[in-house]
């Protein structure tokens, strides 16, 4: 079921796509994080917003 409400539509999509991820063990962290939260890298990435392929 699609979402047609711009307004929880921009919610959702910052909840769901608004992330770093860890690029040593792939954990979500929060967008303005500057250390993962489970291993303490600092080799954060921000989490690709378009499908791959």
């Amino acid at each position: 079921m699609p979402i047609t409400d711009p307004e929880k539509r921009d919610i959702v999509r910052s909840a769901l796509l608004d992330m770093m991820i860890c690029r040593k063990c792939y954990a979500r962290n929060p967008p303005n994080a500057k250390k993962c939260r489970r291993c303490r890298s600092t080799r954060l990435r921000p989490k690709r917003k378009e499908r791959a392929g």
